[in-house]
């Protein structure tokens, strides 16, 4: 009776043993998924500053087709007695196409013949009466002069003969008028031969032998040829908001669904000024030219295009979600950039740049050196400047909690700053600018212009684990990554994200 209780006893310690592991592990388990969590919470999703190309480029949709299509019609009306040409044929200029029966104009001309005919007789009956008009009334003239007969008579003779003279004028036009009708008949039996206007290949034909052509009102289209389908072009519908970048003579890459894997070639040829409105959207046609020498491409192909419309060359660029990350309230405490970081010290990393476009000669490169140096200095010198603290009193003047400014006052700061810094470069580098002929003054002005006028953004650098915030120039973006200057450069590590925590089981 007492065999259960002494094995309880003897297996006991393996049973506390066993629970105390357990209970250990799980105390690691708990305490390992705390400290993951907590890992997840503080850290960041970065990405690396580096150098490379951006290209911009807008994406469109346009028809293939042939850039001269010349439809062949019918000037007269009739029964198609045959049709020489099929589809995809190539035909040369002045071969014959159709033929339409000319049994009609046959007709009309020997009718026009026979009438000219009868007019010619008509007209010899009136020069022999005009004749006989002419001798009676020079008698008649002789004999009154005589007083042998009365000056009536003569006067009936001259009447007599100007009526014979206006009958041969009246017999002479009616003949014209009876070539002319001939000659049309003539004109429309030659138009019952159907002749190609151009070299190239029959894209539609639309008629059959025996049927009947009605030209009363239009010229029917019988075929529609292309003239040469080496060089074809695209019209691509670009919307109002991109119209301003397109200009002729930019690049297009573009591919059809007949070939997806393979991109062609083109360039823009015109930026057509006739806008379309499609339920209030307003597009303007863009024609592109392509060459299609090995003839793959088809009239009638739907083309996904893109234009490129820039491209920058080893440009330091990050990615856009970079731009867009912004930290909690906390983590910004002491990383807001200095004044001197936003001004003088921010333009003048690209000011090298700009400069060496210009290709300035070694008095020009001497006078630029001292007024860049100057300008490090000064801005070095605000730096070093004690910043006075913010006053509540001028957080109250915008209204906005916290200091907060509305976006207007926001908008009128930044453009005051950005004038102020364009006329403080201007005055600096007063002296650099007189050494530049007026084609350099004219790209220094527009560089200058266009540094100041840049977009600024705050990006947020990973220094020892913690965020640094700079504000950097953004210039071109593709769309997944933007170009930036300023206080950055290649290599350093940028904040995209924060790492989201992981959900406990």
């Amino acid at each position: 009776m007492n065999r259960p209780a002494t094995t309880f006893s003897r297996n006991a310690p393996r049973i506390a043993v066993a629970l105390l592991v357990l209970l250990v592990a799980g105390c690691g388990l708990w305490f390992w998924q705390r400290h993951q969590a907590a890992t997840a919470v503080d850290g960041y999703r970065t990405a690396v500053v580096e150098r490379g190309d951006i290209r911009v480029a807008i994406s469109a949709t346009g028809t293939l087709g042939a850039i001269s299509t010349v439809d062949v019609g019918s000037q007269i009306s009739g029964q198609v007695t045959s049709v020489l040409v099929d589809f995809n044929d190539h035909v040369g200029k002045g071969q014959v196409l159709a033929r339409i029966d000319p049994s009609t104009y046959q007709a009309q001309i020997a009718q026009g013949s026979a009438a000219v005919g009868s007019a010619r007789a008509n007209l010899a009956s009136m020069q022999a009466t005009l004749r006989n008009a002419e001798a009676d009334y020079m008698r008649k003239s002789r004999l009154a002069t005589q007083q042998l007969v009365a000056r009536s008579d003569a006067d009936l003779a001259r009447a007599a003969r100007d009526q014979a003279r206006a009958q041969v004028d009246a017999a002479q036009t009616q003949i014209t008028q009876q070539q002319a009708s001939t000659e049309t008949a003539r004109l429309n039996l030659q138009r019952t031969v159907i002749r190609s206007p151009v070299d190239g290949v029959v894209l539609t034909r639309t008629i059959e032998p025996g049927q009947t052509v009605a030209a009363s009102l239009q010229a029917p289209v019988l075929f529609q040829i292309a003239e040469d389908l080496s060089k074809m072009e695209i019209v691509l519908a670009i919307d109002e908001a991109d119209i301003g970048q397109v200009k002729a003579g930019q690049k297009v890459s573009f591919s059809v669904d007949a070939f997806p894997d393979r991109q062609y070639r083109g360039t823009v040829e015109q930026v057509r000024l006739s806008p379309t409105n499609t339920n209030n959207v307003i597009t303007y046609p863009v024609v592109v030219a392509v060459d299609n020498t090995d003839r793959t491409l088809l009239p009638g192909m739907t083309a996904n295009a893109e234009i490129e419309v820039s491209r920058k060359a080893d440009v330091l660029r990050v990615p856009n979600a970079a731009l867009r990350y912004k930290p909690d309230d906390d983590a910004q405490d002491g990383a807001s950039p200095s004044s001197a970081t936003a001004g003088g010290a921010g333009i003048a990393q690209d000011l090298p740049r700009l400069a060496n476009d210009l290709r300035l000669n070694p008095r020009q490169q001497s006078v630029f050196d001292a007024g860049l140096a100057a300008m490090l200095e000064r801005a070095a010198a605000r730096r070093r400047a004690p910043v006075a603290a913010p006053s509540s009193a001028g957080a109250g003047l915008f209204g906005g909690r916290g200091g907060q400014r509305p976006a207007t006052a926001n908008s009128i700061n930044h453009g005051a700053m950005r004038q102020r810094m364009l006329e403080r470069t201007s005055q600096q580098f007063a002296a650099f600018r007189a050494t530049l002929d007026p084609a350099q003054q004219q790209q220094w002005d527009s560089g200058i212009a266009a540094l100041a006028s840049a977009r600024r953004a705050p990006l947020y650098l990973l220094v020892d684990g913690q965020p640094k915030q700079v504000l950097v120039r953004v210039g071109t973006s593709d769309g997944t990554s933007s170009e930036v200057s300023g206080n950055i450069r290649a290599g350093d590590t940028v904040i995209v994200g924060v790492e989201r925590p992981a959900a406990a089981p």
